[in-house]
C-alpha cells in the first residue's frame, strides 16, 4: 500500500502491480493488487479531536482477525497509521456494533472519541439517516447526535471512583485520583501535586512517568489510562494522556476526558459543563449533572471528521 500527496509525487511501483487510486481531500490512497491479494478492506480514517483511527464497516466480517489487523494498519511507519481500529458490525439492539481495538491489537474498552467517530462513519455509509443514532459497545447501548462535524454521544455513568490516593513511584508520593469512565482512569490534578510537572505543564516530559504509572500495581492486572490535569478555571481544564494500548502520549482521550472533568467536579474545583483542552488543541465538552456525590448523564461533545478513504490488501 502506498499513500501519495495531491502534490506530485510519484510512487514507485512494481511490474506486475494493477495500482488503483482513490482521492479524497488532499490525499490519494493508491492501492496495490497483487497475485497473492487474497482480502480487499476498504477504510475510512478519521479523527476526533486529534485521536486518530482505521475505521472499517464490518457487517459482513471481512475481518477475521481484528487483533492482527489493528497492529498492522495502526503502525504509523508501516502502515496507515492510528491510536486504533473501531469496527462497525450487526447489533439485535441498536443500529450497530461498535468494536474497538487499540493499536498494539489488544481490546481498548469503550473509546469516547472513538465512539464520535464510528458514529459519524455510519451516517456516512447510510446505516442511519436521521442525526440520531444509537450503537451498542460492550454490551452497553449508547446513544448520540451529530450536527454536522459536531458529535455528541451519550455516555455511561462514571464508577469506582477513588479520590486522594497516595501511590509511591520510584520513591516519589503522587495524590492520584481514579474513575471508570467505560475505560479505567487515573486523574493526576498539577494543583494536588505542584512539584511533579515541571517546568511548565504543557512542555514536561510525561511518558515515562506516565508508562510506570500505567503498569503501576495498584491498576494491575488490566493497567489504567494516565491523565494529567492543569485547571484554568471553574469551567476548563488542560489534559495530556498517556493511553495504554497506544503506550504513548494522545492527542486526546474522550473517556480521559471525562474522568478528569468527573474528577475536578467531585473536588469542587470545576461545574458542568467542563471545556476540555487537549493536546491537538481543540476543545471537548463534557456536560453531567451532579447530585451530591454521584454524577450522571455524561455527555460528550466534540468534532468527529473524515482525514481519508482508501483500501488495503490484507492477507
Amino acid at each position: 500500500m502506498v499513500f501519495a500527496s495531491d502534490r506530485g509525487s510519484t510512487p514507485r511501483t512494481s511490474t506486475n502491480a494493477k495500482p488503483a487510486a482513490q482521492r479524497c481531500g488532499r490525499f490519494s490512497v493508491l492501492v496495490h493488487f497483487t497475485k497473492r491479494s487474497k482480502r480487499v478492506i476498504h477504510f475510512s480514517k478519521m479523527t476526533g479531536a486529534g485521536n486518530d483511527f482505521v475505521v472499517v464497516d464490518n457487517r459482513e466480517l471481512v475481518i477475521q482477525d481484528p487483533e492482527r489487523f489493528a497492529k498492522t494498519v495502526c503502525d504509523r511507519r508501516y502502515g496507515i497509521g492510528g491510536d486504533g481500529v473501531l469496527l462497525v458490525e450487526r447489533s439485535t439492539k441498536a443500529d450497530f456494533t461498535m468494536k474497538y481495538y487499540n493499536a498494539d491489537g489488544s481490546c481498548g474498552g469503550m473509546c469516547g472519541n472513538g465512539g464520535r467517530c464510528i458514529a459519524q462513519f455510519a451516517k456516512s455509509i447510510g446505516i442511519v439517516e436521521e442525526n440520531k443514532l444509537a450503537f451498542e459497545a460492550l454490551g452497553h447501548v449508547y446513544s448520540g447526535t451529530i450536527d454536522h462535524d459536531i458529535v455528541s454521544l451519550r455516555m455511561k455513568d462514571p464508577s469506582a471512583t477513588s479520590l486522594g490516593e497516595k501511590i509511591d513511584v520510584d520513591g516519589m508520593i503522587i495524590t492520584v485520583n481514579f474513575v471508570d469512565t467505560g475505560s479505567p482512569h487515573c486523574v493526576i490534578l498539577e494543583q494536588e501535586n505542584p512539584s511533579l510537572l515541571r517546568p511548565d505543564f504543557s512542555t514536561a516530559e510525561i511518558f515515562h512517568l506516565g508508562r510506570k504509572l500505567r503498569y503501576h500495581q495498584r491498576y494491575a492486572p488490566d493497567g489504567a489510562n494516565i491523565n494529567f490535569v492543569q485547571l484554568i478555571d471553574t469551567t476548563s481544564i488542560k489534559i495530556r494522556t498517556y493511553e495504554r494500548g497506544v503506550e504513548d502520549e494522545t492527542l486526546a482521550c474522550g473517556t480521559g476526558s471525562i474522568a478528569s472533568a468527573v474528577v475536578a467536579a467531585m473536588l469542587k474545583k470545576c461545574a458542568s459543563p467542563v471545556k476540555v483542552h487537549t493536546r491537538s488543541n481543540e476543545i471537548l465538552t463534557i456536560s453531567f449533572l451532579t447530585r451530591e456525590k454521584e454524577i450522571s448523564e455524561v455527555t460528550l461533545k466534540g468534532t468527529a471528521q473524515l482525514v481519508f478513504q482508501g483500501s488495503i490488501d490484507f492477507k
